[in-house]
């Protein structure tokens, strides 16, 4: 029907959190910690679609990024407009990569990471 949520490990809940949230804009939906587990866990919205689960947990490996590993590649959040949402983050601090077109799609894009280096694609719709 559709992809329901997408679950990400952190390395830094608060900057993880705060990336999320503040730089990316998406709505905290809930928020607990759970003592057994030593972890966080925050669910994400975009509007009123939940969208990201953001797990904290002791001590995790980092992510692997050349060559690529197998396992989820990035994360893609459609814009209207990638000259607007590049200008934006690059005024909260983040380093974006040049807007170029998919040679498939001939839509165009720019990528950006998280915190751990997960690497957030942003698509022009």
């Amino acid at each position: 029907m559709k992809i329901h949520h997408i679950a990400i490990i952190c390395s830094v809940y608060e900057i993880s959190k705060h990336f999320y949230t503040e730089t990316l804009g998406l709505r905290i939906v809930r928020e607990v910690y759970r003592k057994e587990r030593e972890s966080y866990k925050c669910d994400l919205a975009i509007g009123e679609d939940y969208v990201i689960e953001l797990f904290s947990f002791p001590n995790p490996p980092t992510r692997p990024s050349r060559p690529e590993s197998c396992g989820l590649r990035h994360l893609t959040f459609s814009v209207e407009d990638v000259y607007i949402k590049r200008q934006e983050l690059i005024a909260k601090g983040l380093a974006c990569e040049e807007i170029r077109v998919d040679e498939f799609t001939e839509k165009q894009i720019f990528f950006t990471q998280d915190p751990d280096a997960l690497p957030i694609e942003f698509y022009e719709i």
